[in-house]
């Protein structure tokens, strides 16, 4: 029990070591008010934040608005005028995530937002133009969606997936359900391609993560 409880107490401590401000805390109400738009917890927005930080990106793809949590992450940790890009299916979550946004501080130029399937936007984007790329959407989706993302990655660029455990149920071969058989062989992909150099993070359900190497 003791043990237990201890690693309760840690995981709120990591829950919490990073604290979300009250523009954030709004985009994940917001979400929670419509629904369909499950925001990245607290954790893994502070990964996003740190890994843009650290290559000091200057445009980033977002596949997934939802209401805009994720977002602000990113745009906190991108370079001084960089440019977010952000893709979704649901008009109203992008209508709620440029409200927050411009809440935050973060003028127009400063991001992107595009209404439509994500594989009919993304042929539409330049090769190799990006630094970044977060995949939060139908899991289904990502094996196509890292195709994609190797077409749009500069070399150094990072690609980085969210619910990479799928429910815990990756690890588990008991489950065949379509949702963690693609995740599954997301990671297979990516553990697979010399392309790139793989991490899979047990933070939040999951941060698959991979450096597209130099040429």
């Amino acid at each position: 029990m003791e043990s237990r409880l201890s690693a309760e107490v840690t995981l709120a401590y990591v829950d919490d070591f990073v604290a979300e401000d009250e523009f954030l805390l709004t985009a994940r109400r917001n979400a929670a008010e419509v629904g369909g738009a499950t925001p990245v917890g607290p954790v893994t927005g502070a990964a996003l934040h740190f890994v843009a930080s650290a290559i000091g990106a200057r445009s980033v793809v977002e596949i997934g608005t939802g209401c805009g949590t994720s977002g602000l992450w990113l745009l906190r940790g991108m370079r001084p005028g960089a440019v977010l890009t952000s893709v979704d299916v649901e008009p109203e979550h992008q209508r709620l995530a440029r409200a927050v946004f411009v809440a935050a501080g973060f003028p127009a130029g400063r991001y992107r937002l595009i209404s439509g399937r994500a594989l009919e936007v993304l042929p539409r984007l330049a090769d190799g133009a990006y630094d970044l790329v977060f995949c939060d959407a139908d899991p289904q989706d990502y094996p196509e969606y890292l195709v994609a993302a190797l077409r749009l990655l500069r070399p150094g660029g990072v690609v980085l997936f969210d619910d990479a455990l799928s429910h815990d149920r990756v690890a588990d071969p008991a489950y065949g359900d379509p949702e963690t058989v693609a995740v599954r062989e997301l990671c297979e992909q990516v553990r697979a391609d010399e392309r790139l150099v793989p991490l899979l993070l047990p933070v939040g359900d999951g941060l698959l993560a991979a450096v597209r190497r130099s040429e």
